[in-house]
């Protein structure tokens, strides 16, 4: 199995504005935030792409899955998505509907099988219920908070809870530069 990572193993600074670390977030991982608003978005499944429709529940899901994303530190290759997973799941996934929540229940079979020792640690690092997914705050609002007081809110340490450094899906732009150099 290929793993890549970024140079940037770090997670996010605290310091950060969420804005800011959701652009980073997004342009190491070479998606736009135009994609947001898109009909179709790409997904892999244990590197097969497809896309999917972007339906407005999805489209709101993924806003702030992306910000969880943020949070956590966890990376986007199929092993931090299953961590994700985990921790989104753990926290509550019940208001994202069948479809949504299907694609997260996925994630977490697949962080299960791949990684099923990372994939529990971020489910026990999960415990509590403060989600995104069922925040009554503004998704403008938390652009405008800091990393750090989204980590607050979210009940995250200010490091946030990844174990291992950020890794980058397989079609991210610099994954095939990482790895060469990894």
């Amino acid at each position: 199995m290929m793993t890549t990572t970024t140079s940037r193993r770090e997670p996010l600074s605290p310091a950060l504005n969420v804005r800011g670390a959701r652009d980073s977030y997004l342009a190491e991982n070479g998606f736009t935030v135009e994609g947001y608003d898109a009909k179709w978005t790409q997904a892999s499944f244990f590197g097969v792409p497809f896309r999917v429709p972007n339906t407005k529940r999805h489209s709101d899901a993924i806003k702030l899955h992306d910000l969880h994303h943020v949070a956590t530190g966890y990376g986007t290759d199929l092993v931090g998505e299953g961590e994700i997973s985990a921790w989104e799941f753990q926290r509550g996934v019940r208001a994202l509907g069948l479809y949504v929540g299907s694609i997260v229940t996925a994630g977490l079979a697949a962080g299960l099988i791949l990684a099923p020792r990372r994939t529990l640690a971020a489910w026990r690092a999960a415990r509590g219920d403060a989600s995104l997914f069922h925040s009554k705050t503004s998704y403008e609002s938390l652009l405008a908070m800091s990393v750090g007081e989204l980590r607050d809110a979210l009940g995250v340490p200010r490091h946030g809870v990844a174990t291992a450094p950020r890794a980058l899906h397989a079609f991210a732009p610099g994954a095939a530069r990482a790895q060469a150099n990894g």
